[in-house]
């Protein structure tokens, strides 16, 4: 059974906490995994890029010289794209990236992407840390404590933290993600996965294991 280091949030060891199997040791499907950071990514992308085609751009509509009897090649409009100031040839133009990718698609990268941290030893488990108010500080000192330095780090609440979300986000290389939220990409993108005690059983219930 996958276990993780189980400390607190002044660094001190206590022990292992065993992960649930089923999120956490399962056989990781790369082909899968890369299915969803790329479903990721592509989400993420805006779609706003566009230019101007020659229906758009302005001037042009005058043809620049007569046909024939000029010694110079036929020529039509000022705003063709083989022209310096003219138009461009198929270029971008505003689109929908996005894509849906099934639920059970999404669980198994999931599942897998936990799976191979766990396997890495890159997952801690932080037994107790509550902040009574957003100071970045606390926050930045228990990282310190827990040794993980520059590196990048995903911390995994149980649940919706206004005074945690506001603390962190001011910490370089700190991703910080509820448990009904978590996402492949962030996992592998991640050099060191520390999930609060409370949201190992919300994972677990959330990719239905």
């Amino acid at each position: 059974m996958p276990a993780a280091k189980l400390v607190t949030h002044t660094g001190e060891m206590r022990g292992e906490m065993q992960l649930p199997e089923g999120s956490f040791g399962v056989a990781p499907n790369e082909h899968v995994m890369w299915e969803a950071v790329r479903n990721y990514l592509a989400n993420q992308r805006q779609g706003t890029s566009s230019v101007k085609n020659r229906r758009t751009i302005s001037g042009g509509g005058r043809k620049p010289w007569r046909q024939k009897h000029t010694g110079s090649a036929r020529a039509g409009t000022r705003r063709s794209p083989l022209w310096v100031h003219g138009a461009r040839a198929f270029g971008p133009h505003p689109r929908d990236y996005s894509a849906v990718l099934p639920k059970r698609i999404r669980r198994l990268a999931l599942r897998s992407a936990l799976s191979t941290k766990a396997a890495a030893g890159e997952i801690t488990v932080l037994a107790d840390f509550q902040l009574s108010a957003p100071k970045t500080r606390e926050v930045a000192a228990m990282l310190q404590r827990l040794e993980i330095g520059e590196a990048r780090c995903l911390l995994v609440t149980a649940e919706h933290d206004a005074a945690m979300l506001q603390a962190g986000r001011n910490i370089p290389n700190l991703c910080l993600r509820e448990a009904r939220v978590l996402n492949t990409y962030d996992v592998l993108h991640a050099d060191r996965v520390v999930i609060m005690a409370a949201a190992v059983p919300r994972i677990e219930e959330g990719l239905g294991s």
